[in-house]
């Protein structure tokens, strides 16, 4: 039977041979390392005669007291009942107490075994029964730890392979496919859109090499790395922390086991984890909070981000600003701004893009469906499935779409944006209704567009997250689904007719009727290929309105960009604006990396650098994502003229005086009805009967909704549409347009 490996070393070994001598670099000691982490200032000298006697009489024990070594403000009456083996260093310990919270707590090192640590001014140890191989530092406060230590071959979390290590023990995180085919290595720093590049371009050998040598060049394989607990953290009530780098005025409290793990805390963001929680082989971004009983193994959480509530995350990487409470989610590459609350609440294998928000009872992807492992979701940014939703891999969604609550049966690739999909279960069909979110939910989707923006609490801003629901991406979905309406409208009315005509035929009549807005638009069954995985229908609804919709908001994108360029370059005449307008290119495919959006050829000119060397480490990668942000601004607005361009079928460079009078005052209508929009949409939330039977009088709903005439956010979208009418109308009179 097998056996526990239980070895027997002497007693004089505890403290000592951190490193094994094999593995020491010629001239160097054990201490080498922790000699170059050690950044505390601290001058330390030996323990004086007087001192020691104190630390006996105080109970204290040590293999060595020539292996103590002090400040000089070092008080050896606030450290008692303490059994200290190898190399300690101890800085300033002063009589007072540090509170932190409900926690008083005095200065000192009480009743711990400690092996080989520093430690900076003024800490507080207390109740630590083993604690090996730590670097801790300023007034920070360890109370009730049962184990904080660290190995020989800690690597914090990151994908990296120590000196004597054999491959197969690295980390790698299999995202988006449970088979492993899209893994990747976690490393502390790691932005969504590296997450994004190494999984999606599995072909590009080349580039996915480069990826393990940028992330082999961050990371120093010698062992003997101490770990390290950054100025005031507060660690108490905990059970194990083993191998994990803390950052600075960091919060851990009753968690069960911290292991491998890097947490980032800090001035950019101070990170908290609480009772229960279970955390190995991670990183934890900045500003990240994880409490009650959560589960990670294998993960990344990009800097301001939450698990909650016995969440559990594995083999997945969690956006910026993305909160999960309750709820399962594995293999997932999930971009910023991800909401998903409430138990029975699953994500497997998917990649979200973002401002996504996944409800109660949903189950995405429903593991275990083929005899093979699960494929893949890919969700565009705005995806919202309804409650108890199930989806089938594989599955593909433009953005913003919602999903009525249901059981979809077959693998859906929906490419419309901005869609109602809905399992119509009495005529056995799939029901889409393209601009749904426009026409009935106009003000979730603008303040969620808001909301996103006011809660990006990023420090430094690496990547420029795009939250705006009228973006390059979604617009390009907007124009493929005008020639989708054309296409199957067409193709509807020759059927009716008997007709067997061409492809080009059917965009062309389809075009010129909801050109004409022909009544026979409605009279149409408008049916779609390829959207759902069976025999059955996929019935697209309210064509005519969509069609019309979509036109008008790719408009108001344009328009508004062009608004923005005039403002900027103070133009002066309409001479001014056509002579100063850049030259209009064709509309370009742009890429979500990340949640930052790029020109599809931008992403190929990054990859051909990265293989060419031009990109040669992960830093580099990042300053060309702020390089590339920086001319988001300027390619949007190409993008923007590109489109009115295509759309109206005008020459920008040659606009008239009546063109752009035009084109201002219906965007001054299209920003009066989107405001509309969003006051009625809300409204309903009122009105509806069944909203209002739970309160008896109108006081009492007024008291627990609060007044629709005082939301906050309606009257901000109001006051902002008087001050948008008040500066289109100056800029026209300005310009002398009528």
């Amino acid at each position: 039977m097998a056996q526990n490996n239980i070895k027997k070393v002497t007693f004089s070994s505890l403290g000592y041979g951190f490193i094994p001598p094999s593995l020491l670099p010629e001239g160097k000691d054990e201490y080498h390392l922790r000699n170059i982490q050690n950044r505390s200032g601290i001058e330390y000298r030996n323990l004086t005669a007087y001192e020691i006697e104190s630390l006996v009489r105080n109970r204290n024990t040590s293999d060595d007291w020539n292996k103590i070594l002090v400040s000089d403000a070092f008080n050896p009456e606030l450290v008692k009942n303490c059994k200290f083996y190898g190399l300690i260093r101890i800085g300033k310990l002063e009589p007072y107490c540090l509170e932190y919270s409900d926690l008083i707590m005095p200065v000192g090192l009480y009743n711990s075994t400690i092996v080989s640590c520093d430690f900076g001014d003024n800490v507080v140890i207390d109740n630590v029964n083993y604690l090996s191989h730590y670097i801790i530092g300023n007034e920070v406060i360890i109370v009730k730890v049962n184990e904080l230590s660290t190995t020989n071959h800690a690597k914090f979390g990151n994908g990296i392979v120590k000196h004597g290590e054999e491959e197969s023990i690295r980390i790698w995180l299999e995202i988006c496919n449970e088979n492993g085919g899209r893994s990747i290595i976690p490393f502390n720093s790691m932005l969504p859109g590296d997450a994004w590049l190494w999984s999606k371009y599995r072909e590009d050998e080349v580039m996915l090499k480069k990826f393990v040598e940028f992330t082999e060049q961050e990371f120093d394989i010698q062992r003997g790395y101490y770990g390290k607990i950054g100025d005031r953290t507060v660690i108490k009530n905990t059970h194990i922390i083993k191998d994990v780098w803390i950052g600075s005025d960091a919060y851990i409290k009753g968690a069960n086991k911290l292991k491998n793990l890097t947490i980032n805390s800090g001035p950019e963001g101070t990170s908290q984890i609480g009772e229960g929680c279970e955390l190995v082989n991670g990183i934890v971004g900045f500003g990240c909070r994880i409490f009650y009983g959560v589960k990670a193994v294998r993960f990344v959480m990009a800097a301001h981000s939450q698990l909650k509530y016995g969440a559990r995350l594995i083999n997945s990487y969690l956006g910026n600003n993305a909160t999960i409470s309750c709820c399962e989610v594995l293999n997932s590459l999930i971009f910023p701004a991800h909401e998903q609350h409430h138990n029975n609440s699953f994500l497997c294998a998917a990649l979200v893009l973002g401002q996504s928000n996944i409800p109660a009872g949903a189950t995405i992807g429903s593991n275990h469906n083929s005899r093979s492992p699960d494929g893949e979701v890919i969700a565009g940014r705005g995806f919202w499935p309804g409650l108890c939703v199930s989806i089938k891999h594989n599955s593909k969604f433009a953005s913003f779409t919602i999903l009525a609550k249901g059981d979809y049966s077959y693998e859906l690739n929906i490419p419309i944006p901005f869609s109602l999909v809905s399992n119509d279960l009495t005529h056995d069909r799939l029901v889409v209704m393209p601009a749904y979110w426009f026409m009935y939910n106009m003000y979730a989707m603008a303040r969620n567009a808001w909301k996103y923006v006011d809660r990006d609490k990023r420090v430094e801003r690496v990547q420029q997250i795009e939250y705006d629901f009228l973006a390059p991406d979604s617009i390009n979905e907007m124009f493929d689904a005008l020639a989708i309406f054309e296409h199957l409208a067409g193709k509807a009315f020759y059927k009716r007719e008997g007709k067997e005509v061409t492809e080009t035929q059917c965009s062309k009549k389809g075009k010129e009727l909801l050109e004409k807005k022909d009544a026979v638009i409605n009279e149409l069954e408008i049916i779609a290929d390829g959207f759902e995985n069976t025999k059955r229908k996929t019935v697209i609804i309210k064509v005519q309105q969509s069609w019309d919709i979509f036109r008008e908001m790719i408009v108001y994108y344009g328009t508004n960009q062009l608004l923005a360029y005039i403002k900027q370059q103070h133009c002066k005449s309409m001479a001014d604006i056509t002579a100063s307008l850049p030259a209009i290119s064709k509309r370009t495919a742009w890429l979500n990396v990340g949640g930052q959006l790029m020109p599809a050829k931008e992403v190929d000119q990054l990859r051909n650098k990265i293989r060419g060397g031009k990109i040669s480490s992960w830093d580099e990668l990042h300053d060309t994502y702020k390089t590339l942000g920086d001319k988001y601004a300027q390619q949007k607005l190409q993008h923007a003229l590109a489109s009115l361009t295509e759309l109206l079928g005008i020459n920008l460079k040659k606009l008239t005086d009546t063109q752009l009078g035009h084109l201002l005052q219906q965007t001054i209508a299209t920003k009066e009805w989107i405001t509309e929009g969003i006051r009625s949409s809300r409204a309903k939330d009122y009105s509806n009967p069944y909203r209002k039977m739970v309160y008896d009088t109108q006081a009492e709903m007024d008291k627990v909704l609060g007044k629709l005439e005082d939301n906050s956010f309606i009257k901000q979208q109001q006051q902002e549409l008087v001050s948008f009418t008040k500066e289109v109308n100056t800029l026209k009179k300005a310009l002398k347009l009528k």
